[in-house]
């Protein structure tokens, strides 16, 4: 007969989404991806055609933009499918495909109207690249976005790409910005009362164990809200696909990222929510490794990892003796 776990191992050991939306939004949320249409600088030969190394063309998209479906038509098609598993959710829109203020002013400005408009739509996230954002030119896309919370949304969340705060790191992905440009745009966004959610990756080619750690100390040093974990993954399409291919890339193990996930959340500062610690590949996109596409044994495995250390967020440099109250 098994022993029932403890109050300190039911826990949350990181800094969980459900208490920070519940802080901000009043309870739990649903994200419900949307496609608008944006390019990205990376893709339409803005900085390059290429793209990043471990992105392909679909650009994390749904594609329904694509196919004709304007955003209205997208929300009714998914926020079903959203509240079916969470009735009482608040629904926030997700513009995620590509770079979303990789645009003018002006057209960034009505599609997030248009948006903003969605019934029953209680915030927004979008994903985008911090030299997307006009930073040290006028900051006019910056200032479009704290537009949106004078139309009536409490809520609004830049996804921002780092990656990696090693310069050498994000050369060598073809990112096309360094760790400066992003923290210029975290300071810029925060200022005008959007948060930031900041995207890090393990596992990038040239990139050694302590890569995540280091990252996370630089993000300790800017007013992010909170923090997605992705661990490395070869997509078809993807020019890292030809590098695994030819045997010259090896994506990590899953033991080899949570010993590395472990270090980085212990250094992360406790009030950072963790809204993602693995990656997800489109149905199939997944080429390597194999233990991606078990995205939930790889966070039991964590978790169990966590509180067979009694160990948390925030415990080697900010909270050594007890758990955080995630408040």
């Amino acid at each position: 007969m098994s022993t029932p776990p403890s109050i300190m191992d039911a826990a949350p050991r990181w800094h969980p989404p459900r208490i920070f939306f519940a802080a901000r939004l009043g309870g739990r949320v649903r994200k419900v991806p949307l496609d608008a249409g944006f390019s990205c600088p990376n893709r339409d030969g803005t900085i390059g055609r290429a793209g990043c190394s471990f992105c392909n063309a679909a650009g994390s998209g749904t594609g329904r933009h694509a196919l004709g479906q304007s955003l209205a038509a997208q929300w009714a098609a998914l926020v079903p499918r959203a509240l079916a598993r969470e009735p009482r959710a608040k629904l926030l829109a997700y513009l995620q495909a590509y770079s979303n203020t990789h645009a003018s002013p002006q057209r960034l400005r009505a599609v997030l109207a248009e948006t903003a408009a969605l019934p029953g739509v209680a915030g927004l996230c979008l994903g985008t690249r911090s030299d997307c954002l006009d930073v040290g030119a006028g900051e006019a896309r910056l200032d479009v976005l704290a537009g949106v919370l004078r139309l009536g949304l409490p809520f609004v969340q830049l996804d921002l790409g780092l990656q990696s705060a090693d310069d050498a790191v994000l050369s060598r992905a073809g990112r096309g910005h360094d760790a400066a440009c992003f923290a210029a745009a975290v300071s810029a966004a925060a200022s005008r009362g959007v948060f930031v959610c900041a995207h890090l990756m393990f596992g990038l080619p040239g990139a050694g164990p302590e890569d995540l750690s280091r990252s996370v100390d630089f993000l300790n040093t800017l007013p992010i809200a909170a923090v997605k974990f992705h661990n490395t993954l070869v997509c078809r399409g993807a020019r890292l696909a030809g590098l695994w291919e030819a045997g010259t890339f090896v994506p990590a193990r899953r033991e080899e990222y949570i010993e590395a996930l472990i270090a980085a959340l212990e250094r992360l500062r406790p009030d950072v929510c963790v809204q993602r610690l693995f990656a997800d590949a489109a149905p199939g996109e997944l080429l390597a490794p194999t233990w991606a596409a078990d995205k939930a044994a790889a966070l039991d495995a964590l978790r169990r990892e966590m509180i067979r250390r009694n160990t948390w967020q925030g415990r080697a440099a900010f909270s050594p003796l007890a758990l955080p109250a995630w408040t």
